[in-house]
């Protein structure tokens, strides 16, 4: 039996301006790379029957299945401070929302072609950016870090031109809780159009936050699910290097895997993007973005409030919450990497572990996997305070990863894929898809000469 989507759209419901109907772009052959058959189960989709030539088809947007109903959203965004007024889904395509098991989520073909927000783009991407976000968002799950996720990969049998050259066509199917962005409240904002920026705020509050009684209720609670997020990426060394508020998902997941990494050797100030320039986006920048980044968001809920000026005091109030929050956060995210209860003495430990590793150097995963005898080799005076403390070793071990998808690794993928070899690539999904589990081929920091200074976007 062919696989069946059952589509339920209720983004559709909203007015027309939010959003653009079209068709998917043909591609010439398309061939499955990979399906991620457990999150198809977990979306409640019987795979049993489904060919892997039907799920190129279908995944590729040459088949598009009954029920369906193709489109881009539009949105606007920050990008680096400045803001955009209109952006939008500019090589991407929803089919549309299903309800499974674990909830209700959006199903997108990412590099299916151009539509009316792609300025000037050709809509389609190559096999590495296909490759590197579902590599790194199966890596986010298996952590437990809020993530959208890749139900299948597919190549095109085209090419795609860019600055490298010809190189091969690839799509990535996401699933999301939703593709809603901080950037969606600021299109309809800086356009005054308050009755659109209400239906989308009720539209949230019942898909995403049903216990929020209010705009500002809402706020809090995205705001909660922010400083939890962002405080676990740090716990892994994740630095997402593109922290626009079209980047930011209102429901609380990482989303757009461009030029993000995890660190290798620890230092604060890490930049990997090629475009922040100026470091906006490094891995210390991360929680005070997050707060910046949040405030464009109440920017954008005032307009709906009876009383502008009530409404700035009280949006500013939850705002001023947020440094305790996130501290907070980051500590009960830090505390059991140590194997410590959540205690002010073990955030000062572990602010003191970090400071120290950056002046060795130290890599930051080994370090945290192999904390017993990397500080008691390296940090012995630190390594005396922390045992002092009583440890559970148990604790810290079953929290630190052994295994991420360290970047010169994916490099290595991204090289073999694009001569057609995906043996690579299936070796490190399985690799990162146990993180707590030893796999030596992954686990080493790059040598001098394997080292990647700069991620890019991909677009």
């Amino acid at each position: 039996m062919p696989l069946t989507l059952s589509f339920d759209t209720t983004y559709l419901s909203l007015p027309d301006r939010f959003y653009s109907r079209q068709p998917a772009d043909p591609v010439s052959a398309p061939q499955l790379i990979v399906f991620n058959h457990a999150l198809a189960a977990d979306l409640g989709l019987d795979t049993s029957g489904m060919s892997d030539e039907e799920a190129a088809s279908i995944f590729s947007g040459n088949d598009i299945p009954d029920g369906a109903d193709p489109f881009a959203q539009v949105y606007a965004g920050h990008q680096f401070g400045g803001f955009s007024a209109q952006l939008g889904d500019g090589r991407a395509l929803h089919l549309g929302e299903v309800s499974g098991p674990t909830g209700r989520y959006d199903i997108q073909l990412k590099g299916s072609g151009p539509t009316p927000y792609s300025r000037n783009g050709d809509g389609r991407a190559w096999v590495g950016p296909v490759l590197r976000e579902y590599l790194m968002s199966c890596a986010m799950d298996a952590l437990d870090i809020p993530t959208t996720k890749a139900l299948a990969a597919v190549t095109t049998g085209d090419k795609i031109l860019r600055e490298q050259g010809l190189l091969p066509g690839a799509i990535v199917t996401r699933v999301a809780a939703s593709h809603i962005r901080v950037g969606t409240f600021q299109y309809f904002a800086a356009r005054a159009d308050v009755e659109a920026l209400q239906k989308l705020t009720d539209y949230v509050i019942a898909r995403h936050y049903p216990d929020a009684k209010d705009p500002l209720e809402l706020f809090e609670m995205v705001m909660q699910r922010h400083a939890t997020l962002v405080a676990k990426w740090m716990a892994v060394g994740f630095i997402h290097g593109v922290m626009n508020t079209d980047n930011v998902q209102i429901a609380g997941e990482t989303i757009d895997y461009g030029p993000c990494a995890f660190m290798d050797t620890y230092h604060p100030d890490t930049v990997f993007s090629s475009i922040d320039r100026q470091g906006r986006y490094a891995y210390s920048n991360q929680g005070p973005i997050t707060h910046w980044n949040l405030a464009q968001f109440a920017t954008a809920l005032v307009a709906i409030m009876p009383d502008t000026d009530k409404a700035i005091a009280d949006f500013t109030a939850i705002l001023n919450r947020f440094p305790a929050l996130y501290d907070a956060e980051w500590a009960k995210a830090f505390a059991p990497k140590l194997g410590l209860a959540h205690s002010d003495d073990a955030t000062a430990l572990a602010k003191d572990l970090l400071a120290q590793m950056a002046n060795i150097p130290m890599d930051f995963t080994n370090t945290f996997a192999d904390l017993d005898r990397a500080t008691a080799q390296f940090l012995p005076d630190w390594h005396a305070k922390w045992c002092a403390l009583g440890p559970d070793d148990d604790m810290w071990r079953q929290t630190n990863p052994l295994v991420i998808p360290r970047t010169h690794k994916i490099e290595d993928v991204i090289t073999a894929a694009t001569g057609g070899d995906y043996a690579p690539f299936h070796a490190m999904l399985a690799a990162i898809s146990a993180p707590f589990e030893m796999s030596p081929d992954f686990m080493l920091p790059p040598d001098d000469d394997q080292k990647v200074l700069q991620t890019f976007c991909g677009t």
